[in-house]
């Protein structure tokens, strides 16, 4: 049987990309335990179309 968790998939999101009106998006996804950490999270990942590391935040 498989457990029953608090790890949940998220989505985390460009936020600098955005604002720069190039087309695409920069997208991860990633797991959060949600008990640990119920607030959004954000992680500096890179943007392969920016090149360079900008902070992705958790959509939903």
């Amino acid at each position: 049987m498989a457990k029953k968790g608090n790890r949940v998939q998220v989505i985390l999101e460009c936020t600098e990309h955005k604002e720069s009106g190039l087309p695409g998006i920069s997208r991860y996804v990633t797991t959060k335990n949600k008990k640990n950490t119920p607030e959004r999270i954000e992680l500096k990942k890179f943007n392969p179309i920016l090149k360079k590391y900008t902070i992705h935040k958790e959509i939903k």
